[in-house]
């Protein structure tokens, strides 16, 4: 079960580092050791689960992923990971780049990351925000959607050009 768990974690930190461009290559990082706290860790056969739940962390190289529940689900013909999902609090880290949401899901056989409650993306100076964000693994594409009401009705980008700060003056 261990082994499997590790296999879902790379996969699900190896698929949320593609969101964020990276110096380390997946299979570099794929060898690298997965290192995962959590106050508990439930796992369960029957159902094919493994739940990790408060305060959890799981850094793999230079990604880490912080959220209040991590949970791995496995099929049951193949024992391949199904998804892997991540709520409460959610905050995908890698240099200065960094993912934030109340919940997201990585998706196996559709081969997405999904974003959603008030997810937003920075990098540097520059954030998109709507209402889910979704990430397609093999096209290495997103799309950022709106609607509903309140703060995620609309698609919201700042991007600040190259060299610029936030007040548009020069950085140093």
């Amino acid at each position: 079960m261990i082994n499997k768990i590790s296999s879902a974690f790379t996969i699900l930190l190896m698929l949320t580092a593609t969101v964020f461009a990276s110096d380390l290559t997946g299979s570099l990082r794929s060898n690298q050791p997965i290192k995962i706290k959590s106050d508990e860790l439930s796992t369960d056969t029957a159902n094919r689960t493994a739940t990790f739940v408060g305060k959890v962390s799981a850094r793999q190289g230079d990604i880490t992923i912080y959220s209040e529940k991590l949970i791995i689900k496995y099929s049951e013909k193949d024992q391949d990971v199904d998804s892997v999902e991540a709520s409460g609090n959610v905050r995908v880290i890698q240099g200065d780049r960094q993912a934030t949401a109340g919940h997201a899901v990585y998706d196996n056989k559709a081969g997405k990351i999904v974003f959603d409650v008030s997810p937003r993306v920075f990098q540097g100076d520059n954030v998109v925000s709507g209402r889910v964000i979704t990430y397609f693994v093999e096209e290495q594409r997103s799309v950022v959607t709106g609607g509903g009401n309140g703060a995620d009705a609309r698609v919201e980008a700042e991007i600040h050009p190259r060299g610029r700060g936030k007040d548009g003056s020069s950085k140093p």
